[in-house]
């Protein structure tokens, strides 16, 4: 008898095992039909971030997202929006007196640190003295972050977008090898002379690339870089003048990037901020770049 419920125990308990994996498994395939979530599965980013035309719409972070209560360029507030959705962040480099890289937007201190004057002019060890500031300027606890650390946080959560600031490519360069953070770090470049640099020593990272205009968009073609290693930045909205280019990039495979930092981001009211967003989306851009990510969010997800 005590064989027999033995057998029929362990037999219920291999068949709760089997359910509980099967629940599991449906789980994760419904949290992966989220496209902005499926770089945590894709072992090359290019894969994720192809353009296919199924009508999906990331979200980046400008400056990392500049949600209330948060600073620009900070770990914690990359870590407040994912908290609430997924996205990428697009960050800004600079060098430090003694050549250490941290994140700061602005070449002085005084905008966004209780510090003042230029940040070339400071070491790492004395910045680490400063606090960072909000949106509208209060005072939080956290600090300068450095590059390195940075990526090292993005690792299998999400891709940080390098801006084109006072750094030399080279050490961008470097950097990223010595993390072995090929497939979480994007590089953003102005020219197709700056993404063939990274491409020939990088070849599989992926390049935020600008493309507004029919000069941009040929000297990209030229260069000599797969295009499935773009995305592109096509300027603050998609309209008559570069349609013929975003179409283009399409056909090429590219997702096409606004921002709508310099515009909608800075309108009064959450209400009309919400219409502007609205109008954009309707205009088919794949990816929006924004200050206040958790708003375009609200909106994607009510649309």
């Amino acid at each position: 008898m005590k064989r027999k419920e033995i057998l029929f125990k362990t037999v219920v308990i291999s068949l709760l095992f089997v359910i509980c994996s099967i629940t599991s498994d449906v789980v994760t395939a419904q949290i992966f039909k989220n496209p902005s979530l499926e770089i945590l599965k894709y072992g090359k980013p290019q894969d994720y971030f192809k353009y296919t035309g199924d009508g999906s719409v990331l979200i980046s972070g400008h400056r990392g997202g500049r949600e209330k209560g948060y600073p620009e360029n900070s770990v914690e507030g990359f870590q407040n929006v994912l908290n609430q959705l997924p996205a990428f962040f697009e960050v800004d480099p600079r060098l430090t007196k003694d050549s250490v890289i941290v994140l700061m937007h602005d070449a002085t201190l005084d905008r966004t640190t209780t510090g003042k004057g230029l940040l070339s002019d400071y070491t790492w060890k004395q910045l680490q003295s400063f606090r960072l500031k909000d949106r509208d300027g209060n005072i939080t606890s956290y600090s300068i972050p450095t590059l390195k650390d940075v990526i090292k946080w993005s690792k299998g959560k999400t891709v940080v977008n390098l801006d084109k600031k006072d750094v030399p490519m080279e050490m961008i360069a470097a950097l990223i090898k010595k993390l072995h953070a090929e497939n979480h770090v994007m590089l953003t470049v102005h020219t197709g002379i700056q993404a063939r640099y990274y491409y020939d020593r990088i070849p599989s990272v992926m390049l935020s690339v600008f493309s507004r205009t029919e000069k941009e968009y040929e000297e990209l073609a030229k260069c000599g870089v797969p295009w499935e290693n773009m995305i592109a930045y096509v300027g603050p909205t998609i309209n008559s003048e570069n349609r013929k280019i975003v179409d283009s990039l399409h056909t090429k495979g590219v997702r096409c990037m606004i921002s709508v930092a310099p515009t909608h981001d800075q309108l009064k009211t959450s209400e009309e901020r919400r219409k502007a967003y609205i109008d954009e989306i309707k205009k088919g851009p794949d990816i929006i770049e924004s200050d206040i990510p958790t708003e375009i969010e609200t909106v994607l997800h009510s649309l």
